[in-house]
Formats: C-alpha cells, structure tokens, sequence
C-alpha cells in the first residue's frame, strides 16, 4: 500500500498502478474492512441462530403431524384481530422441526413478514417473531444482514458495500500485477509486512474476484446494468408462470425473471383479503407439488395473488444446488400448470444461483460457511498489513507522482486507452466511476499540499 515511487521511477503503467493500488488501499479500505468482519459474522450466523431460537425451530414432540390447514389455523388464531394474510407456509422439512407460517401486512417494514412457528405433531404455538424476506431470515441474520449490505442506513448505506465491491476486483489484480513486477527484485527469504501482504493477496486472489462479482450483483447501480445485461443476452433465472390459461402455453422466454437475491430484499405480496383462503388449499397443492417432481424436504408454498393466479411450490434447501426446482398448482383443479427445473437454467443462471448461495454461505453448508470465514479473515488482515506498511513508511516519503502525472508519462496511445477504460468502468460501475474522479482531485491535493512544488514541475 504504500505510495513511495523508487528511483529510477519504474514504467509509467506501473506507476500508475501503483498509485492507484495504494489510493484503493487507503480510502477502501475501511469499508472492505467492515464489510469483511461483518461478513464473517453473517457467515456465522447458522450456527449461532440455531441455539438462539432453538424453541422456535425445533420441536421436542414425535408422531403423526397435524394437517397444513390444521397447523395454518392454529397461526391465523395467534395473530388474532391483527387481520394478516397468509403469504407463505413450510412446512416442517423433517421430524423435530417446526412449521413456518408467514404473513404479510402494510404494516410491517419492508421485506417484512410475522412469523408464527408451529409444533406440527401437538400444534403448539413454539414462536412468534418478524422475518425477513422471502428466505424468511430470522432477527439476527437480519440485522447482520442489513449492517452487512448498508451499514443500516437504507438504500444510502447500500453505496459502501458498492463501493467496496467495484474497487476489490481492481486492487486485486492491480496487485497482483505489482507483485509480477516486484517479485524478480525481492530479496529470497526476506520475510516482511510488504511479503505478508503480497502472500494473502496470491493465496486469496480467486475467493476475493468472487466476493466482488458476486457483491455487485446486489448492488445499487453496477447490480441494475448487471440485471440488464443479463436480461438482454437471455441469462435471467426462469420462474413459473401463474397467470390460470396461460401459463403451460407460455414460451420460456416470456415468463418473468426470478429475482436471485429475494432473501435481501423482495417483498412478499398480500394474497387477498383475510379470511377468503381456503387452508385445506395448501394440503392439497402441496400433494400435487410431490407428485409432480417437488420432492426437497424444504418447500415453501405460496398462495395465489388474485382468484386468476396459481398457486407456487418452491424448492428452497439451498444447501444443493439442484433443489430449487417451483411448480405452479392450479387451486380449483390442483393440476400443475407450470414448472421450472433446474436442468432448464441457462448456464450464466446456474453459475448466478450457485454464486449467490456461495456467497451467502449456503452453498453445501459448513464447508461454504468455513470458505467465506478464511476469505473473510483474510481479506481483513490484508487491509490491515496494508494500512501498517503505510504508516511505518509514512514518515520517510519522498516526492510523489500524483495519477495524472503518471497518466501523461504513457504514449499518447495509452493516455487515450485509459481514458476509455476508465469511461466504460465509470459507466458500468457508477459507484467506482464517481469514487475515481474523488481519487484524482485527493491526489492532487495531498500531493500539493505535500510539497507546493510538486505541481510545478509536473507542469515543467
């Protein structure tokens, strides 16, 4: 991290990235920094919610279970007079676990939903607390979450894990290209903080590309020119088409997009007016489900959205990757009227789910969640050695090429190709583009405010 520039000053590529590395380290930093505390944290969370509400998700009782009507009137009778509708029903994936009612109302907060957890062989009401999403995220996850994504500050805080996401790519392979460059001058053995950094930064170049990739498709700005470009070259994640009539004829092509990333942030739509569901409904679609092919012990039904929708099953055990199979069930005559497999994805869809469930720590379970830890940690102490190699040379600086000096040392050629690279960049990542223009007026600054002659013979 450091923005020392040797004598003789190395290639004008290299000095630029250099400075570029040094400048994404130094105002980064931070924000990778907390993004990757709190992402091990988050990645942690399994593990910590299943002791914090074990009463909720398990249960101690053994025998026959209750009919899903049975279990969703029981819920509907714990909300009482509070007139919420159902929005979605699992049930219990196996003996000992619980049932999951959820519902939906304005009042709630966004992506919000009130979860009522029922012992599915006695009927006991084991829990009774807001969920998040529609991977129905439990309180803790979801103040972790949000921390996670947007510092709880909204849709405002959202611009540092963007921020922090579009510049991790670029440091990484900025650093790798300085190592390239260094490692012929590096002493053998030398073992110091500059070595450190270099060794993380190799061993963990493949999982932080990822970590970027896949974070900017949650993003504000770059996400949305993610989600267009992957509509316009036909890489949207298929769903089932409800709409009753219409839904076996329709093309692939036609159907709506899934959103990938509706454990952050989808809402899940009210299903009528209270009291007009017909809970004997969710016995029977789920029947048709299994026996069209839903056969994951983790499902998820969700009622029609009007009287000319179908009903969904969706497959939800994201711990394999194959079980995210959905079905459309029509309510009058519980025939499936649509499906998706996942055999059907496109390949860009299928690398899209498995990067999300990875980067959530779903991805096959413990095994996932003890990657994103090692990633996480790492990418942690690399930001630390580099604010350390920064302040132990911080006092013995000398004069310093600022990016726009090091910018007009390349061939006029090069000058124009960095300008259009940086044009495309600044498009595509808006966040990034806007975060660079902010790099060259600092750099200007600090490098006059370092010395007040820097800028004069630069002009020379």
């Amino acid at each position: 991290m450091s923005a020392q520039i040797s004598s003789p000053a190395p290639g004008a590529v290299v000095a630029l990235l250099k400075r570029l590395h040094f400048y994404v380290g130094l105002f980064v930093g931070p924000f990778l920094l907390v993004a990757a505390l709190s992402g091990v944290l988050y990645a942690l969370t399994p593990q910590i919610e299943e002791h914090l509400y074990a009463d909720a998700l398990h249960s101690g009782s053994r025998g026959p279970n209750l009919t899903l009507a049975e279990q969703v009137a029981i819920a509907q009778a714990q909300i009482g007079n509070a007139r919420l509708t159902v929005a979605a029903v699992r049930p219990a994936p196996k003996a000992g676990d619980t049932t999951r009612v959820m519902f939906s109302a304005p009042t709630l907060g966004e992506s919000e939903n009130r979860a009522v957890f029922i012992d599915p062989v006695s009927g006991a009401v084991r829990g009774d607390m807001t969920v998040y999403g529609t991977s129905g995220v439990l309180p803790l996850r979801t103040w972790i979450d949000q921390f996670h994504r947007g510092l709880l500050l909204g849709d405002v805080g959202r611009l540092y894990s963007e921020l922090a996401a579009s510049w991790l790519w670029v440091a990484v392979l900025g650093g790798l290209m300085l190592w390239a460059v260094n490692r012929a001058r590096a002493r053998p053995g030398a073992r110091s903080l500059r070595g450190w950094h270099a060794s993380a930064g190799l061993w963990l170049a493949l999982g932080l590309l990822f970590f970027s990739a896949t974070g900017l498709t949650w993003s504000q700005y770059a996400g949305d020119n993610i989600g267009v470009l992957r509509a316009w070259y036909g890489w949207s994640t298929p769903s089932v088409a409800t709409s009753l009539g219409h839904a076996s004829s329709m093309p692939a092509s036609m159907k709506m997009p899934m959103d990938e990333h509706a454990e952050h942030h989808m809402h899940m739509a009210a299903h009528g007016a209270p009291g007009a569901l017909d809970a004997a409904l969710f016995d029977s679609v789920l029947s048709s489900a299994r026996s069209a092919g839903i056969d994951a012990a983790k499902v998820e039904i969700r009622p029609a959205k009007s009287a000319d929708t179908a009903w969904v099953v969706n497959e939800i055990d994201r711990r394999w990757p194959t079980h995210v199979d959905a079905v459309a069930v029509d309510p009058q005559s519980l025939k499936v009227i649509d499906q998706v497999r996942f055999e059907q994805y496109s390949l860009p869809a299928k690398l899209t789910r498995w990067g999300i469930d990875a980067h959530m720590g779903a991805l096959f379970g413990l095994a996932n969640q003890l990657l994103l830890v090692a990633f996480a940690s790492g990418l942690a102490v690399m930001v630390v050695l580099g604010y350390l190699m920064w302040w132990r040379r911080r006092p013995t600086l000398a004069p310093q090429l600022t990016l726009f000096d090091a910018w007009r040392q390349l061939a006029p050629a090069a000058r124009l190709g960095v300008i259009a690279v940086a044009l495309a960049l600044g498009i595509c990542l808006p966040v990034l583009g806007v975060s660079l223009v902010c790099f060259v007026l600092a750099d200007v600054w600090l490098s006059v405010r370092a010395s007040p002659n820097v800028l004069s013979q630069a002009q020379a």
